[in-house]
């Protein structure tokens, strides 16, 4: 999505957005009306999702730990798409993204509020505020992306801030999850 912005413009960054937060809305429909019924039936399954998302999170604290800092930004061989084809790449690439429907599973049940609303609304409302959420923090690095660019060439040390960054939320959620 930022690639796009930087190398294409807003419009096409804009359109791979639309496109990752519309796959959302499949992930959200699966857990509503797969996990739920499951989560209903066996608390000792829960903690063990719970467990499971909770240690994914520390796994990708741990690998953000041992990647590289560098931040290589460049618009060599980028093909060029119209902004449907962005769109369809964007809601292909979340949909068939098996860590999207893992973060979903590790964290939306955690939040569930109400034990008087149905879970499956419940998961449709945690999934919307997290499109929306999404939405705007997405198209606000595409709408920013070449300013951002600009600032992460000039700046060395951002991709070790951004790094340690990813670990403290990871970690923060992990512990959050398992909490």
């Amino acid at each position: 999505m930022v690639t796009q912005s930087i190398v294409n413009g807003k419009k096409y960054g804009l359109a791979t957005v639309f496109g990752l937060i519309s796959g959302c809305l499949v992930h959200t429909t699966l857990l509503a009306f797969g996990v739920s019924l499951i989560i209903k039936q066996s608390e000792t399954l829960f903690f063990i999702i719970k467990l499971f998302g909770a240690f994914y999170l520390l796994y990708l604290a741990y690998k953000v730990y041992r990647s590289d800092t560098a931040i290589l930004l460049s618009n060599e061989n980028i093909k060029q798409k119209t902004t449907k084809q962005l769109f369809k790449q964007g809601f292909i690439m979340n949909v068939l993204n098996p860590k999207v429907s893992i973060f979903f599973l590790a964290f939306f049940p955690g939040f569930l509020f109400s034990e008087t609303l149905s879970s499956v609304l419940q998961f449709y409302i945690l999934g919307f505020i997290f499109m929306f959420v999404s939405l705007v923090i997405f198209s606000s690095f595409a709408i920013l992306a070449g300013v951002i660019s600009t600032n992460i060439k000039e700046n060395a040390k951002i991709g070790l801030y951004l790094k340690w960054t990813q670990i403290v939320v990871f970690v923060s959620i992990s512990i959050f999850i398992l909490i």
